[in-house]
């Protein structure tokens, strides 16, 4: 009879969710079903999930998944390959990020106080104040970029400290977020979309939600900050620019 939808997501560590999500695009349909018409999966399906799994870890979207999958043209030696390719590629990332933790742990054990841009190296050297002088380069005045400078000047580390963890807190809740299958529009997304805009009103300046359709724009347009939001979940940066619009369009007319 197969496994069920339960013990599948239980295997893969997904979510029932995301299974039924899966099944209605036709990215991966049971192959059986019961007797009551409940989902069974055998061991093909278990394999075709291992693969979707994969490639959306890379960062691939689900139709290319889906393309990628269904390809009868597609050589299996060629795409272990092309995987492995990738993952070595990832794996290269991941280690320079872990260098740059290690780097951020010593010194505080050692009372170095680090720089600002040792602080967020391990946010792929983003400094968050460049989120203001984006918005001044983009929207002509100095006045953001004043205000952010303001506040900054005035923070200890332990607030930088608290802002990061809020930071990774939003991040993983996103991430979960994205692996439950919410889209961009959803209520969910927009109202992280939200979360997002008030965390940089709250920390460095008055993030109007045109600016913050701006900023949506550049975390996929400046590969700074889409390396920054992707090592959250890859294709994050994408689908935040989304939700951002969404969010905006949902609150058109207000300030």
């Amino acid at each position: 009879m197969g496994y069920s939808v339960g013990q599948v997501a239980g295997f893969a560590g997904v979510t029932v969710r995301t299974l039924h999500h899966y099944d209605e695009i036709g990215l991966l349909a049971p192959g059986e079903r019961s007797h009551a018409g409940h989902r069974r999966y055998d061991d093909a399906d278990l394999d075709r999930l291992q693969q979707i799994l994969f490639y959306r870890e890379l960062g691939f979207p689900l139709d290319e998944v889906a393309a990628l999958l269904d390809d009868p043209d597609v050589d299996p030696r060629a795409s272990l390959r092309r995987r492995h390719a990738l993952l070595t590629a990832r794996i290269e990332k991941l280690q320079r990020m872990a260098a740059a933790v290690e780097h951020a742990m010593e010194a505080r054990t050692m009372g170095i106080n680090l720089t600002p841009e040792e602080k967020f190296e391990v946010f792929g050297d983003k400094d968050p104040k460049e989120h203001a002088q984006e918005a001044e380069r983009r929207w002509g005045g100095t006045e953001t970029y004043a205000e952010s400078q303001r506040r900054t000047a005035r923070y200890t580390k332990d607030d930088w400290k608290r802002m990061q963890a809020e930071v990774a807190s939003w991040g993983e809740r996103y991430g979960a977020l994205m692996e439950a299958g919410e889209r961009p529009d959803g209520e969910r997304a927009m109202d992280m979309a939200e979360e997002h805009r008030q965390h940089i009103c709250t920390w460095f300046y008055t993030c109007t939600y045109e600016i913050h359709r701006g900023l949506g724009e550049m975390y996929v347009a400046d590969e700074r900050f889409k390396a920054f939001y992707d090592s959250m979940r890859p294709g994050l940066a994408e689908h935040l620019r989304a939700a951002i619009t969404a969010n905006a369009d949902r609150n058109a007319g207000e300030a």
